[in-house]
């Protein structure tokens, strides 16, 4: 069958993630850290406790899936949800918008209970878009240890006269000069370090899979440039504190290449904080982003 408008509500069953130091710090490397964060690139200094990114619970648990089942395993806890959306074709799925709250910082090592649920379907004509929210809770305990959207466009899969769903702008930038504004350089080999989280898609790392995608090369992950904005983030507004980082939403505009530089530009107001990425040519990358502060 084409795609399933009714599979909204549908959830998950529960899966139950882990993740270790060692996967926490390859996340880190992955988006950029280096010697002047160490309590977050490394795991074994005495003098500096280790820390986690709060970005990584995008991924936590996706590099031991991967590790275990190759390159599908990062998607194993929602394959059952995929299913239920109907049938299309994966390499028509473009990754739309990511958020993560987080309840409190995420220890280095440790376990959680994850479901995802399909809350909105909507007819976009060209394509469909599907929401889902995803909750990670920690199964001794069952507090929630954070919370995740996102949306996925599906290429081709829209025109059946569906709600159009949420449309304009949202998350506008004042027009004044930025508050903050922090510039990373990508390396040129940033995506196959990234990869090692879980994400294996050949896009990212294989040439000839990249050009059949329309690309001359392969392209970093919309995830990794989101990592590398958090991070912006995190040093800008919470001084490097995870306690202080409480949520980062934001859209995806445009791809971005492996030795990019990232220029992350900040409007705040109170405890909340408008952002968007740039290229170093001017493309806006990451978009109508908003972060919030505990």
């Amino acid at each position: 069958m084409p795609i399933n408008p009714d599979a909204v509500g549908a959830e998950s069953e529960p899966s139950e993630i882990s993740w270790t130091k060692w996967d926490a710090v390859i996340y880190a490397l992955g988006v950029g850290c280096g010697t002047d964060e160490l309590q977050f690139a490394t795991h074994d200094t005495a003098s500096v406790p280790q820390q986690v990114l709060p970005t990584f619970a995008v991924v936590a648990g996706g590099g031991e899936r991967a590790r275990q089942a190759g390159a599908a395993g990062a998607m194993a806890s929602q394959a059952g949800l995929f299913s239920k959306m109907g049938t299309f074709n994966f390499a028509m799925l473009v990754h739309g918008e990511q958020g993560v709250a987080l309840e409190a910082p995420i220890p280095p090592e440790g376990t959680a209970q994850v479901t995802s649920k399909i809350v909105g379907m909507y007819d976009k004509g060209s394509g469909a878009v599907v929401a889902i929210e995803g909750t990670a809770v920690d199964p001794a305990t069952g507090s929630v240890r954070w919370r995740t959207t996102s949306s996925i466009f599906l290429r081709g899969e829209g025109g059946w006269g569906g709600d159009r769903g949420p449309s304009g702008p949202r998350n506008v930038a004042p027009d004044r000069t930025p508050d903050h504004q922090v510039s990373y350089e990508t390396l040129p080999n940033q995506a196959l370090i990234y990869r090692l989280s879980g994400d294996l898609n050949p896009l990212h790392s294989d040439p000839s899979f990249a050009s059949m995608g329309g690309f001359d090369r392969p392209i970093l992950h919309g995830l990794c440039s989101y990592g590398f904005t958090g991070r912006a983030l995190l040093h800008a507004l919470c001084g490097g504190d995870p306690a202080r980082f409480a949520s980062m939403e934001a859209r995806f505009s445009k791809p971005v290449f492996p030795g990019d530089t990232l220029t992350v530009k900040m409007w705040v107001d109170g405890n909340q904080c408008i952002f968007r990425t740039e290229r170093q040519n001017g493309d806006i990358v990451i978009d109508q982003g908003l972060a919030t502060l505990a």
